[in-house]
């Protein structure tokens, strides 16, 4: 784990409400650059929504986002934010990469095309240095030989692995993944596990959001359990896997396990 003194994500009483339901009630944790945090919690606990509002996917009613140096999403001036005109949150966002359940490709392009459309669309990389970097981050995540497949010819996993990919080529300093192992079948999950492993190895910053307890205590450095919008507990794997003090932790824990 790095060691440099500015944490990655700092995230400061995050509210966030749709109606009257509060499904953020005033979160606030810290994610060193190079460690790997994965949230655990219930359905409904809001880990995914707090994962989209890192990345202003969702936009907060209250408390601030950091990335870096940077207030995700808006502005301020005195106590007031001022949310970020579209395009300057699209800018934010270049330095994020994000991994959904569902894999997002496009249908209409291939793996390699999926990979570059990015680097070429919106960083102005020339396609020649894109395809020969997407060539190398589809070998990285053993899909060399499938760069030509249209999403419809892959299997599940071999698709999020081509989204992982996808997210790596706009080298990002942030990764979030929400639930990338949820949408398939038990037999594919382990290769998908595999690439993130390797990213975690790397030094990559990752905050998942997923239900594979195993992968959690395998591989992050911090592991918080989230329910009805607030932090129950948090520290290393074997403090919150082996050792929870929290009831509601407790009663998560046996019910997946």
């Amino acid at each position: 784990m790095a060691t440099n003194s500015l944490p990655m994500v700092r995230a400061l009483a995050v509210r966030k409400s749709y109606g009257s339901n509060q499904v953020l009630k005033s979160i606030s944790l810290e994610v060193a650059q190079g460690e790997v945090l994965c949230l655990l919690g219930p359905s409904g606990s809001g880990k995914s929504t707090f994962l989209r509002c890192i990345n202003h996917l969702e936009s907060i009613d209250g408390g601030r986002i950091y990335v870096g140096e940077e207030l995700m999403g808006y502005r301020q001036s005195g106590d007031t934010l001022h949310e970020l005109h579209p395009k300057d949150i699209a800018k934010q966002r270049q330095s994020i990469g994000m991994v959904f359940q569902r894999f997002n490709l496009f249908p209409h392009l291939t793996a390699l095309e999926n990979v570059i459309e990015a680097p070429v669309g919106v960083a102005g990389v020339s396609k020649a240095d894109a395809v020969v970097k997407a060539q190398a981050l589809l070998a990285k995540v053993g899909l060399q030989d499938k760069a030509d497949h249209y999403p419809s010819q892959l299997s599940g996993g071999q698709q999020q692995r081509v989204a992982i990919a996808r997210a790596l080529a706009m080298e990002p300093k942030l990764m979030l993944f929400d639930e990338p192992t949820s949408a398939l079948d038990p037999e594919l999950v382990g290769d998908v596990l595999d690439v993130m492993r390797d990213l975690a190895k790397s030094g990559m910053t990752m905050i998942v959001v997923t239900h594979e307890i195993g992968f959690a205590r395998e591989v992050a450095d911090t592991v918080v359990f989230m329910d009805q919008g607030v932090v129950v507990e948090s520290g290393n794997p074997k403090q919150v896997l082996d050792n929870p003090q929290e009831a509601r932790t407790k009663a998560f824990l046996r019910s997946v396990l």
